[in-house]
Formats: C-alpha cells, structure tokens, sequence
C-alpha cells in the first residue's frame, strides 16, 4: 500500500471519526431542557441539567425546551357579561414548561402550547365573565369608597345617589376563579400556569354608542336637577325681593304720611294760634282763605251756581258793581 493510498485511508478515518463525535456530542444550556428521540420516540428522561451531553450519533436527536417563564398575550375576545352587555377582553398569562417528557409527547413544540393556551384560558374567560356582571369584572376591591355629591339633598343620599353599585367579589376574585380553572386543564400538558391578568376591558363597538348615550342622559338628568334646583332659587329669590320692596315702599309711605300729619298738625296750630289773637283776626284769616279757594275754584270759563246762604258766596253777595269795578269789596 502506497503512502498516498495510507494517506487517504486516514483521512477519511479521521472524518468519521469527527463525524461521529460531532454528532454524539451535544450542549444543553442553563435556560434549556433536553428530550432524547430515538426514531422519534423519547429515549431516557428529560436531561435538565446544563454541561456536555453525549448521544448515540445518528440515530439519536435532541429536542430543546425552554426552562423559562414564557408570555401568554391573547387577542381581545368579545363575549357577554351576566347582564348582556357585550365587553372586549384582552387578557396575559405566564407560564413555564415543568414536565418537559409530557410537554414533548403532548404538544410537541411552544406554538401547539400557545394554541392549546388559547383554547383553555379562552374558554374560562369567557365561562367567569358570563357567571359575572360587568360591574364585579371591572372593580378592582370591595372596600373602594366613591366620592359623593356635596350639593344632594338628604332625600337624593337616602336614594343611595352618587354611590357605587356593591359588588360581591372584584376583578381580583374573578381572575383568581380564571386561574384556578386553567391551571388544573393545563398540568395535563406538564405546563404550570403562574399567573394570569386583564390587560383591558372595554365596551364592544356595537354598544359602545348605547353606553355613551346612556352616560349622556345620566349627565343631563343631573344638569336639569341643578337647572331646576337654580330655577327655584332664583324665583325664591325674586320673591323675597319683591316682598322686601313693597315692604319697604309701605314703611316709607306710612313714614311721609305720619310726618305730612305732624306737619299739616303744627301748621294748623301755628294758623290756629296766630289768628286766634283777636275777633278781626279771624275774619280776616277766614277772608283770606275764602279768596284762595276762589283762585282755585273759579277759572277763566267756569259758571258757578251757589245758594244765597253759601259760606262761599257770602263775600261775592255783599260786592257791588262799583266795589267790584274798584277792586274792592262793599261791606
């Protein structure tokens, strides 16, 4: 045997023999664990433990599983409350991969586990939401104390006005039920579900309008409370003012008659006093004020008809023609 024939007779022993190493020889990592497949069919138990494995080559593969927490992100589902109202749910989960021989036989790879996911925490969302009304789902706590209207009357608060509606369980609670229904479906895939949460929940589109329209009216009930409430306020208020005024006006009106008594009294007794002197100072305070009536009395067109015996005419009977020409009276 020629050198070269030696040569080329080693070089492809040394071939397999890398071959055969390469191909025996495996790494498990520390966020992996590893199945053994013998013609597809798991060999040996799940290897856990990170370092340098080695397989029978060419006939045995290794399956890698992820060791840690892995994300759930469902897509928001429509479904109905106990008291019909359509909601959007978005829900998250965490979970990891603890059996990973019945994980492999089961489902295989993280997709099927994603959809198998889908499925289950779907299908006990929707069973919690529809044993729930909405107002259970969206509370978070029992002992939440909303803020209360300071302007309602004591008949509005004894109405329970401005109060939240009670709730028996919260969105804790309701959660809780989730995550305990699931978590049991879920072992038989050697899966250990963590944790699950709403993401969000929101009014579906076709009730949303029904919902708005409802706080609208809700909203305007409470406006026209006020608008009536301010409505009667100012009519009462008008009213006390209208009262106050008259009351006024007839204060001061019995004010400027007690004062135009007390006058037209002083002034009488000025008159009395001052032509009471004398028997000519009567006659003559009665001449005056004779004459005065007679300005007001007598004007430019006016006809008078008076008995001879009148007070009024007893100053005009004793004129005559002459005196009256003179201006003078005749006595």
């Amino acid at each position: 045997m020629s050198w070269n024939t030696k040569a080329v007779l080693l070089g492809a022993l040394a071939t397999v023999i890398f071959l055969l190493a390469a191909n025996s020889i495996y790494t498990v990592s520390e966020v992996e664990q590893m199945i053994v497949t013998q013609f597809g069919k798991p060999v040996g138990e799940p290897v856990t433990s990170a370092g340098l494995k080695i397989k029978i080559p060419f006939i045995q593969e290794v399956n890698p599983i992820d060791k840690r927490v892995l994300e759930w992100d469902g897509s928001p589902s429509d479904m109905p409350t106990k008291d019909k109202l359509y909601i959007s749910v978005d829900l998250f989960a965490r979970w990891r991969i603890t059996d990973p021989l019945q994980y492999f036989l089961r489902l295989r790879d993280e997709r099927s586990a994603q959809s198998r996911l889908d499925d289950i925490l779907g299908s006990e969302t929707r069973n919690a939401v529809a044993k729930h009304e909405l107002i259970e789902i969206i509370r978070t706590t029992r002992d939440r104390v909303p803020l209360r209207d300071t302007l309602l009357t004591d008949a509005e608060k004894e109405l329970n006005m401005g109060s939240l509606v009670p709730i028996q369980k919260g969105r804790q609670l309701v959660e809780h039920e989730i995550f305990a229904a699931a978590a049991e479906k879920v072992q038989v895939f050697g899966i250990e579900l963590l944790d699950i949460r709403f993401k969000r929940i929101n009014y579906n589109e076709s009730v949303r309008p029904k919902i708005y329209d409802r706080m609208i009216s809700e909203r305007r009930q409470i406006a026209e409370r006020f608008l009536s409430e301010g409505n009667g306020e100012a009519a009462r208020i008008r009213g006390n003012r209208v009262r106050d005024l008259n009351k006024i006006q007839s204060e001061a009106y019995r004010q400027v008659e007690e004062i135009r008594g007390v006058a037209d009294a002083k002034a009488t007794e000025i008159y009395a006093g001052a032509y009471n002197q004398s028997p000519e100072a009567v006659a003559f305070y009665e001449f005056t004020r004779t004459m005065q009536s007679y300005q007001t009395v007598i004007g430019e067109n006016t006809t008078l008809v008076l008995s001879t015996d009148s007070d009024l005419f007893k100053f005009l009977k004793g004129m005559t023609p002459d005196a009256a020409a003179d201006g003078k009276p005749s006595r």
